[in-house]
């Protein structure tokens, strides 16, 4: 059964209410389906109903990451 586990929530820069909701998710694809994080975006600040969220399997964190800090060494500020 699915089962949503949060982690943390994360104040999203440049807006007056918005989070990044960090969550751990059992099986998000119905029964046997491996567990993922899930990383969700709400500008309003409603973690339950986020504007956009992703879903990333734990197998690839360490690739995102690094892809992730590679854009910030590029391009961040």
């Amino acid at each position: 059964m699915k089962k949503t586990i949060p982690v943390k929530s994360i104040p999203l820069a440049n807006t007056k209410e918005g989070i990044i909701s960090i969550s751990h998710i059992e099986e998000p694809y119905g029964e046997g389906s491996k567990p993922v994080v899930s990383i969700g975006i709400s500008l309003d600040g409603d973690e339950s109903k986020p504007d956009w969220k992703a879903h990333i399997p734990y197998e690839n964190i360490d690739d995102v990451i690094a892809a992730l800090q590679e854009a910030k060494e590029k391009f961040g500020n």
